[in-house]
């Protein structure tokens, strides 16, 4: 691989600098493992040892597609350095792949020498070794006396002499996430390079190594806080994770590092707080009108409901913003407690904007709001800026992206008026247009959809710091949103209010046809009824390849607001560190077997893995369900990321009235659809879904008081981890219940987002689980520092990692 080809496999890694490198954590470090010649080996025991090449074949595999290679290899000049005699063992390989096949030949050739670490075992009366590692040496130093040998001069070798080889083979090596463009072994020695170029950055060639790497990548800690907890010195960690001497030191670098980012992490969360509680705010005292609307409402406010509202008016009524996380249940009543909040702002004559992720979700809110200021007897749902003549009204202002022209024209002047109102607002509300000088209270509605760079901007948008109301219906454990939100302040809504029925779950493998017939026809019966039916996919279209439906999905799409595809093949229950280093690039077979020493065809090398079924499809499901007897006569519709706002208006008007009663979509109604009259819902493909994101599905239907039912298809096999997943789901409605065993199942990352996890940030090895009671540590002992030294100036290296954490990286800890 040339260096230009390496930057860019590295690049495609997410390697783009020195730092970069020095983060591209291992998941792994391998045991040492010792040299003995082929005549010491024992069975099931794995060692290393130098060989040539005798010869080599390529067998085609007759009884199933594929080729088997077999190199012989002797050993007799290794062995006689060892006082032993020489033998020959037999190298074993299978691939379906021609590629593969072909560069292994190509590193194998007769006549190199090789390094090779693997398990011996035996076939047919002869040694084998089966997909050992293989290092290549380069014939100028394993050949120098043997003219006869030929060269290739577009051959990586793995080593210059035979015992670089041994020692790199030997010793514990730290095994990275790879591509089938990068090895994990030419990660690791590009890795290794960018450590020798900064013992030698300073020029001082006679400071020992270890000093000059000091000076190079000083330490972030403070002495007292490193001392306390006997933790290496940054540079020290650094080394002995991409360059272990043994696995306790490999361990005790992780757990340096991991520290490292709690106490940065936690710091720059203090200091938030702190920063915030320093800017002004207009005070909102005035609750007068936020009462008659309470009054006003045909149920009584849960305990909860009055407990986070009481909060919410004292955060408010100070003269510094308010920063408030509110965490409920799906149907806790999270819309009232933010109207209530709006209300108040407006009753002390100033603005309050409350920020959708999507245009349904949008005119949702707006329409409901408006309702609910009918209700009140004070709002006039026709309100705009030419009709603004009633002092007792509460104006309800929409703008979105998708808005006429002259309509969003009236809603942006009306904003930039500083008329009090509320405005419900899409990203429009981030753009340059919109402007709101007397806004005093930002509602932002699952706020995982919304980074912290378009939170901050709302701060930017009047004359002085909004209160910030943030909400989600994503169920985040409490030691898990105290890690991620810890500038906020953070309330939980946990009670349903009264009339909710639960929701009836129920797991449906989909090769049950009897099960599945009598679903369709309760369906059926419901719909009969009046009521309604979702039924979810994980693609929208037949051709559309898996891969692209789960990750595609998760990234476009979830970045407009609008969610194609579960989170599907991410189940990771490995360290938070393993993780991280995979999402640049492929994993599994590809990751596995590059990490092995391969540079090209890496994920091809052994038997595959077993392929899963492909995802159904809205256009497949909607075919076959219109065409089965149970809904003769029922309308369908669709629903997918890739309608325009219009048509989704008009499918969701129409799934609402009645006209077309089964909804076929994707998860794109995962958040905020809310149509009373849905009873059920069936989830295809369940077991590829996210315990969290399973939840929020069921918690569409069941909105109207009236019995629903969940289904939960299922292709999983028993007592498999994906059925585990579904027995959570439907053994609780509890959604703090199941985001613990989401955490559990999948970690941090995947639950919360990659940039809540360190995708895009600086957290790479954190586990927000597992390492509740360091982050616990790390915040106290922040605090103490902080108290007294409130600017860093003491501590600057830390202060420069603060900067960098808090806005040198494109999503900040509590953003996504």
């Amino acid at each position: 691989m040339t260096n230009k080809r390496r930057v860019g496999a590295l690049k495609s890694l997410g390697v783009v600098s020195v730092g970069d490198a020095l983060t591209y954590y291992p998941f792994r470090v391998t045991d040492p493992v010792p040299l003995r010649a082929l005549r010491e080996a024992r069975a099931g025991e794995r060692m290393a040892f130098a060989a040539l090449v005798r010869n080599l074949r390529v067998v085609p595999m007759n009884a199933r597609r594929g080729y088997r290679l077999e190199a012989i290899v002797d050993d007799s000049d290794f062995a006689a350095s060892r006082r032993v005699a020489g033998a020959v063992a037999r190298l074993v390989f299978f691939s379906y792949k021609k590629q593969y096949v072909d560069w292994v030949s190509m590193r194998l050739r007769n006549g190199s020498t090789v390094v090779v670490a693997g398990e011996p075992s035996e076939f047919n009366g002869q040694l084998q070794f089966t997909h050992p590692d293989v290092m290549t040496v380069a014939p100028a130093a394993a050949d120098a006396d043997n003219p006869g040998v030929v060269t290739m001069s577009t051959l990586k070798y793995d080593a210059d002499t035979v015992d670089e080889a041994l020692r790199r083979v030997s010793r514990p090596r730290p095994v990275y996430h790879a591509t089938s463009r990068i090895s994990s072994e030419h990660i690791h020695e590009s890795i290794l390079q960018c450590l020798t170029a900064l013992e030698q950055s300073d020029g001082d060639d006679s400071a020992p190594a270890d000093a000059a790497l000091s000076r190079a990548i000083p330490d972030v800690l403070p002495e007292p806080v490193r001392a306390a907890r006997r933790l290496m010195h940054r540079a020290e960690a650094f080394r002995a994770i991409h360059d272990p001497r043994d696995p306790k030191d490999f361990k005790r670098a992780i757990d340096t590092l991991r520290y490292e980012e709690a106490f940065v992490s936690q710091t720059a969360l203090l200091e938030t707080r702190r920063h915030a509680a320093k800017q002004d705010a207009h005070p909102c005292p005035d609750v007068t009108l936020r009462d008659r609307f309470i009054a006003s409402l045909p149920f009584p406010l849960t305990g909860g409901q009055r407990e986070v509202i009481d909060d919410i008016a004292a955060d408010m009524s100070r003269d510094y913003p308010m920063q408030r996380l509110l965490q409920g249940e799906v149907g806790s009543g999270k819309t009232v407690v933010a109207v209530a909040a709006m209300l108040e702002a407006v009753g002390s004559g100033r603005q309050a904007v409350l920020v959708a992720p999507t245009q349904v979700l949008a005119e949702q809110h707006a329409d409901t709001i408006r309702r609910m200021m009918e209700t009140m007897g004070t709002a006039d749902s026709a309100v705009t800026a030419d009709d603004s003549d009633n002092a007792t009204a509460v104006p309800v202002i929409l703008l979105t992206g998708g808005m006429k022209l002259a309509a969003r024209r009236r809603a942006l002047a009306m904003a930039a008026s500083g008329t009090p109102c509320i405005i419900v607002a899409t990203h429009a509300a981030f753009s340059k247009t919109f402007q709101a000088p007397n806004l005093a209270l930002a509602v932002i509605d699952e706020q995982h959809r919304f980074g912290v760079e378009q939170r901050e901007s709302l701060r930017g948008k009047a004359e002085l710091a909004p209160h910030l109301l943030v909400m989600t219906a994503t169920p985040i454990p409490r030691t898990a949103a105290m890690t991620w939100f810890g500038d906020l302040d953070i309330s939980w809504l946990t009670e349903l209010p009264g009339g909710r029925k639960p929701i009836r779950t129920f797991i449906v493998p989909e090769a049950d046809g009897a099960t599945m017939g009598r679903m369709f026809a309760l369906i059926r019966s419901r719909v009969d009824a009046g009521e309604r039916a979702y039924v979810v996919c994980p693609r929208i279209d037949e051709d559309e390849p898996d891969d692209e439906a789960a990750a595609g999905a998760r990234g476009s799409a979830r970045s407009a607001g609008d969610v194609d595809g579960p989170d599907i093949g991410v189940y990771d229950e490995s360290d938070a560190y393993a993780r991280a280093g995979s999402r640049g690039g492929a994993g599994g077979a590809a990751a596995t077997s590059a990490s092995r020493g391969s540079s090209a065809g890496a994920g091809d090398d052994g038997e595959p893995a077993p392929q899963r079924p492909p995802l159904h499809a809205v256009s497949e499901i909607d075919r076959r369900l219109s065409a089965l007897p149970q809904f003769r006569g029922v309308r369908f519709a669709t629903l997918t990321g890739r309608d325009d706002d219009e048509t989704k208006q008009r499918v969701m008007a129409a799934f609402a009235s009645g006209e077309t009663p089964v909804l076929v979509a994707t998860t794109v109604i995962e958040v905020g659809v809310d149509v009373p009259q849905a009873s059920c819902i069936v989830i295809f493909d369940a077991d590829r879904y996210g315990l969290s994101q399973l939840h929020q599905l069921r918690g569409r239907v069941g909105r109207g008081g009236t019995n629903s039912w969940a289904f939960l298809i299922s292709r999983a096999e028993p007592g498999s981890p994906a059925e585990q997943r579904l027995q959570v789901i439907q053994g609780t409605l509890d959604g703090a219940e199941i985001a613990q065993a989401d955490l559990e199942f999948r970690g941090a990352g995947d639950v919360l987002g990659d940039a809540q996890s360190g995708g895009k940030s600086s957290l790479k090895l954190l586990r927000v689980v597992k390492d509740a009671k360091l982050i616990t540590d790390a915040r106290e002992r922040a605090e103490r520092l902080l108290a007294d030294d409130p600017d860093l100036t003491a501590h600057v290296q830390l202060a420069g990692a603060v900067l960098d954490f808090t806005r040198g990286n494109e999503a900040f800890l509590i953003s996504s």
